[in-house]
């Protein structure tokens, strides 16, 4: 069997490759891992026959594995060879690990059709498309005219179901692009929902170095992990799949508890510290979380998004002193401004949600109002440099709390007390 992938970047290689190279039967698990954007990875790992070296950086030590699970690397503009991997038998499941933004959703969560709208036109014209909804689409139209069976899609990114959201998004397009298929679409595809977690922060040159020093293979990509890793899965595979229990992994009949506590409490404390912690000089998450006043928002940001995840008090201060030792792991360089970007995707999922709870509560949450006010000092140009393509609007009404609000959460902008409460601590 096969499975495909698209985002062949440092956190897939160091999380669904690292998976498949311990699963006992891995070698009948060959990956072909297909570019998001540029072609460059493609070729430096093909040039490697598909092994790099993982570098799980410990707080004292650093520790080198070889993984080989990569068959063959294509560049994103590969569409022949990634329909004719789609359309193939062998292949048993696609994993995905793309940013949010990627999957075209507008706020409502279905394909935002205008900017999937070059994309439909290229299909209708017989031109290769080239966003993820339509990649998909695209192999899975192959896949239905070759009878290649039944498959599972698996994304790996932190949207909240991410199964069922990157379903809505393909069948959608499908819609629009080639109504049949929507029917062999759901009776064929199944959408996995999951959960991952592990810090993979960009590899630098010294990275490179350590690499070598401690395998003796001259790798030109290698890539640096912490030492905890966590995936959770909900869903099935028609199929078939690797043994991804070897290295931990989990399955579950209902994700969302688990996804909660990721989504609040690591990645909005990740972007708390991001436009938080950069605003006051610090460049990774191990220097903002060492600054007490940075440790004190931590905490009581933590302590207002534990009451929207749905697990016993104890696993959430467990969860909570262990992410507080992941961040303050100073060997991982882990950069605020690689947190901070794309935020107009992240902070809609992961800081909202808290907010309108607490409101509705009667509650001023002080924590979530702080990371809102950091982010919109961010867009003013507080900190870390914006890197984000859906941020032209906000930054637009950046200078107004009550303008971006509606943009942002309209039902809340109407709320006095919050917009001032904003407004005081954006100043």
């Amino acid at each position: 069997m096969r499975i495909v992938h698209l985002g062949l970047g440092n956190f897939f290689r160091a999380h669904q490759a690292w998976y498949t190279s311990v699963a006992p039967e891995s070698r009948d698990w060959p990956i072909a891992a297909f570019t998001g954007r540029s072609p460059e990875a493609a070729r430096q790992l093909n040039a490697q026959n598909g092994r790099y070296t993982l570098l799980v950086r410990g707080p004292e030590r650093d520790e080198a594995q070889i993984i080989g699970t990569v068959d063959t690397a294509y560049a994103a503009n590969d569409h022949q060879a990634w329909q004719a991997h789609l359309a193939s038998p062998r292949t048993a499941l696609v994993t995905l690990t793309v940013t949010e933004a990627a999957y075209l959703r507008e706020s409502g969560g279905g394909l935002a059709e205008s900017r999937a709208a070059a994309d439909v036109s290229a299909w209708l014209h017989g031109e290769p498309v080239r966003s993820v909804p339509g990649r998909l689409t695209a192999g899975l139209a192959e896949r239905r005219l070759s009878r290649g069976g039944p498959i599972a899609i698996v994304p790996c990114d932190n949207l909240p179901a991410n199964g069922e959201a990157v379903a809505r998004v393909v069948l959608d397009f499908a819609s629009l692009a080639e109504p049949a298929l929507v029917p062999w679409i759901r009776d064929n595809v199944s959408f996995v929902s999951t959960m991952v977690d592990r810090i993979t922060p960009r590899t630098t040159a010294g990275d490179l170095e350590a690499a070598a020093s401690l395998t003796g293979f001259d790798d030109a990509m290698p890539v640096v992990t912490e030492p905890f890793t966590e995936w959770v899965l909900d869903g099935v595979f028609p199929a078939g799949r690797p043994g991804w229990e070897a290295g931990g992994a989990r399955f579950v009949s209902d994700i969302t508890a688990h996804e909660q506590r990721k989504l609040l409490l690591l990645n909005g404390g990740h972007s708390l510290l991001a436009y938080a912690g950069s605003a006051r000089g610090h460049q990774t998450v191990a220097d903002a979380v060492a600054d007490p006043d940075c440790l004190a928002w931590l905490t009581q940001w933590w302590a207002e998004a534990s009451r929207y995840v749905p697990l016993p008090p104890d696993e959430i201060m467990a969860y909570r002193q262990a992410l507080l030792v992941r961040f303050s792991n100073g060997r991982i360089r882990h950069t605020l401004a690689q947190i901070a970007a794309d935020g107009s995707q992240k902070i809609p999922i992961r800081v909202v949600p808290v907010l309108r709870g607490e409101v509705r509560a009667g509650r001023l949450p002080v924590g979530a109002i702080r990371v809102l006010a950091s982010w919109i000092g961010h867009l003013r140009g507080a900190g870390a440099p914006v890197d984000d393509a859906g941020a032209a609007l906000f930054v637009e009404r950046a200078g107004n709390v009550r303008d971006l609000l509606a943009l942002l959460a309209p039902d809340l902008a109407t709320n006095e007390a919050l917009v001032a409460a904003i407004e005081e601590a954006t100043r």
